[in-house]
């Protein structure tokens, strides 16, 4: 019984870390949303209370096989900001 209680505690406590609050681009100016991605070159951002990407500035913060596409999100005062971009992987077979 005390292995089956431990392991309920344990999956509680790694899954509250997930759910942890944090700004959300619809509490930031567009300027401010850019502003992180721009001055960090990556960043993962809350686009709503259960949504989030991760954005970057170009394709050099993206892995080998993978490209910049352009970003917009939705911010306190934008309702499509280009905050940037997200990496996506890149078709080998015809060059997208």
């Amino acid at each position: 019984m005390r292995p089956i209680l431990a392991s309920i505690a344990i999956a509680g406590f790694t899954t509250g870390a997930i759910a942890q609050p944090g700004p959300t681009t619809l509490a930031m100016t567009c300027a401010q949303a850019r502003g992180i991605v721009v001055s960090q070159g990556a960043a993962v951002l809350r686009t709503g209370p259960t949504t989030y990407d991760r954005y970057v500035r170009d394709a050099s913060f993206c892995a080998l096989q993978e490209t910049a596409r352009p970003a917009w999100v939705k911010t306190a005062d934008a309702a499509y900001c280009p905050i940037g971009g997200v990496c996506r992987s890149v078709e080998i077979d015809n060059g997208r």
